[in-house]
């Protein structure tokens, strides 16, 4: 299996990839990526307009292959992950031959490949934009990014690291603590989809009370605390179903839906 180093270009199959030993740096060559990333990635195949994020000592993959409505695609098309990150590409076999060929360098997976099971990783360490086809299929739509930056900080460690995922954390816990009442959208616009808790990170004083409202979007969707803290609710897909929850007690609250986690819907409490 190729680390993305020139000395082994292809991808291999069949094996689990070696340690990286060379890393990527963003491109800089205005005359071969004149539009911006958003105008570039217009035509891309299976994306929403949203990348998908991902948090500190994650390794996510990316199918090379994957059969949309528009045509194949990488799936997800594009990822934001912080630097120091490993990525990696499965071949899923669908549509014939692929190969992952970063424009202006630095990865190139080297030959196609039609093979289920072909992997291939690049180590993003820098910064930067990192645009990709697939040779054969890039005409057809099928290019993605790597979008590598430091994650959002609110300065509450916690927080920051639970919420590292949710793609609409943006680094701000939205303050309420001169309210007794605060309301948080389950189902809101987020992680590709209804997937996500609006506003994700809420300060509030003690015994104040958090109402989470249902949006009947995005499918069932639940209130459970991260370990053994207090919140636990039903899992429920209707719009305007309620759950409530009084803090008596200070401190840092971590949950999640259940079901869309592994997406980033998740919340924070701070209790002061």
């Amino acid at each position: 299996m190729s680390s993305g180093s020139s000395s082994e270009p292809a991808a291999e199959t069949g094996t689990e990839p070696a340690t990286p030993t060379e890393t990527a740096t963003p491109t800089e060559t205005p005359e071969s990526t004149p539009e911006s990333l958003d105008d570039w990635l217009d035509d891309a195949n299976g994306y929403d307009g949203e990348p998908r994020r991902f948090g500190p000592q994650s390794r996510p993959t990316v199918w090379v292959g994957q059969e949309t409505e528009s045509g194949l695609a990488f799936d997800p098309p594009v990822i934001e992950v912080p630097p120091m990150t490993l990525v990696r590409w499965d071949w899923t076999g669908h549509g014939g031959q692929q190969n992952v060929v970063a424009l202006d360098g630095p990865f190139d997976s080297g030959r196609t490949n039609a093979q289920p099971g072909t992997k291939y990783h690049y180590f993003f360490e820098e910064t930067g934009e990192y645009r990709y086809v697939s040779e054969p299929n890039r005409d057809g739509g099928m290019k993605g990014a790597i979008i590598v930056k430091e994650p959002p900080s609110s300065g509450n460690t916690k927080v920051d690291e639970w919420l590292a995922a949710a793609s609409n954390f943006e680094g701000t816990i939205v303050d309420r603590t001169d309210t007794d009442t605060a309301t948080v959208t389950a189902g809101a616009e987020g992680n590709g989809g209804q997937f996500a808790f609006d506003p994700p990170a809420l300060k509030i004083s003690t015994e104040t009370t958090v109402r989470w409202e249902w949006t009947g979007e995005g499918g069932p969707h639940n209130i459970v605390s991260k370990g053994d803290g207090p919140l636990d609710s039903e899992l429920v897909a209707e719009e305007g179903n309620t759950y409530e929850h009084t803090f008596e007690e200070t401190g840092t609250y971590l949950y999640s839906c259940m079901p869309h986690k592994s997406l980033g819907m998740r919340g924070a409490i701070v209790v002061e």
